[in-house]
C-alpha cells in the first residue's frame, strides 16, 4: 500500500510538473477521507535548488530520505542529460527494493539514464517522444498517452499529464472514490479519455461548433440507456458520421470507448460504495447483466468486479 513519497528534484527542474507532484501526493486530505502521505521533496545535499523559471527553491531533505519511499518520483528535468549521479544511484536502488518509480514530463529521461526504460513501454511530453527513443534505442516510447504504467515503472507525458498518472495511481491503491477525491480537490476530472494525441500540433484548436457538453451530462446520468452513435447522432441532430467526427475531435475517444469507460467507473463507485450484488450494478450502468460487465471490467482493470470489492470494500461480501 502507498504511504510514502519521494520526489527528486535538481538544478533545472520545471517548477510547475514539481507542483503537480506536490499537489497530487503531498496534501492533506484526511478531512475528506483520502489518506495521508508521507512525502518529501529531495535534492542531493539537501542543497538549494536553481529551477527552470529564474527562481531557486531549498528542500528540506537530501537524498537519503529516498530509501523510506514506496514511490520515487521524478519531475520534468533538462532532456541534454547530465542527470547527477547520486540521482541516479537513488533510482537504482529504488528499483531494486521494489518501490514504484514515476516520471512526469521529461523526468523520463532521467529513468532512461538510470536503464530503467529498457525493455519497457515509456512516455513523456509529444515534442520529446521522438528524442526519447533516439536517446534510449532499447525503450520502447509510445507517443499517443497520457501515462504508461509498465508495473514498477509509470511514465506520464507532459505537465498536466503527471496529475492523469497520479490519480492512476491513487486510483490503483485506494480506489476509485479516493482518486475521485484527490481530483474533485484539484479541480480536475477523475479520469481523461484520449491521450495526448488529442494535443499534438492543435494544443488549442479553434472550434465553432457547438460543444457535445451537455450530451455528455446526459449520458453520465443515464448510462443504462442505449448509447450507440446513431441513438446519440439522433440526439445531438446529427448524422452519425458527422457526431462520430465530432465527439472524437472534442473528447479524444470514439463514442463507444469513452461510454463504456463512465460505465466501468460508474461500476467502480457502485462496487466500493454499496453492497448490491453484480447483476444488479450491471443492469444500472448500462452493461445488462453480470457476464457482461465482468467481461469489460477485466479487461480494463485487469481483476474481476468480486476481487475488486475485495480490494476496496475487504468487509463485503459480493454476490
Amino acid at each position: 500500500m502507498l504511504t510514502n513519497v519521494a520526489v527528486m528534484v535538481w538544478d533545472g527542474a520545471a517548477p510547475f510538473e514539481l507542483g503537480v507532484l506536490c499537489e497530487a501526493f503531498g496534501l492533506d486530505r484526511r478531512q475528506h477521507g483520502v489518506p495521508s502521505l508521507d512525502f518529501a521533496v529531495c535534492s542531493p545535499g539537501a542543497g538549494p535548488v536553481r529551477m527552470s523559471m529564474g527562481m531557486t527553491m531549498q528542500p528540506e531533505h537530501d537524498l537519503s530520505r529516498v530509501a523510506e519511499a514506496d514511490l520515487v518520483a521524478v519531475s520534468a528535468t533538462p532532456t541534454l542529460g547530465g542527470t547527477p549521479e547520486p540521482v541516479l544511484e537513488q533510482l537504482h536502488a529504488a528499483y531494486a527494493r521494489g518501490a514504484r518509480i514515476l516520471s512526469v514530463c521529461s523526468g523520463a529521461f532521467a529513468l532512461g539514464e538510470a536503464g530503467l526504460l529498457d525493455g519497457r513501454e515509456c512516455t513523456t511530453h509529444w515534442m520529446y517522444t521522438d528524442t526519447l527513443q533516439q536517446r534510449f534505442p532499447r525503450a520502447r516510447v509510445v507517443p499517443e498517452v497520457l501515462y504508461v504504467d509498465a508495473g514498477q515503472v509509470v511514465t506520464s507525458a507532459g505537465s498536466a499529464a503527471g496529475l492523469d498518472a497520479a490519480l492512476h495511481l491513487w486510483r490503483q491503491e485506494y480506489g476509485a472514490n479516493v482518486a475521485s477525491m484527490v481530483a474533485r480537490r484539484a479541480v480536475v476530472p477523475p479520469h481523461r479519455d484520449g491521450g495526448q494525441a488529442q494535443f499534438i500540433a492543435r494544443a488549442v484548436p479553434a472550434c465553432d461548433a457547438e460543444t457535445l457538453g451537455p450530451l455528455l451530462t446526459w449520458v453520465l446520468e443515464n448510462l443504462r440507456e442505449d448509447h450507440s452513435v446513431e441513438t446519440l447522432a439522433k440526439r445531438a441532430l446529427m448524422s452519425p458520421r458527422t457526431f462520430a467526427r465530432r465527439f472524437r475531435d472534442e473528447t479524444g475517444a470514439t463514442p463507444h470507448s469513452w461510454v463504456q469507460r463512465q460505465r466501468i467507473a460508474a461500476a467502480e463507485e457502485l462496487l466500493e460504495t454499496t453492497e448490491q450484488p453484480v447483476e444488479w450494478i450491471a443492469g444500472q450502468v448500462g452493461f445488462g447483466n453480470a457476464a457482461t460487465l465482468r467481461h469489460h471490467f477485466l479487461r480494463a482493470r485487469g481483476v474481476s468486479p468480486q476481487q475488486y470489492r475485495r480490494t476496496f470494500c475487504p468487509g463485503s461480501v459480493t454476490p
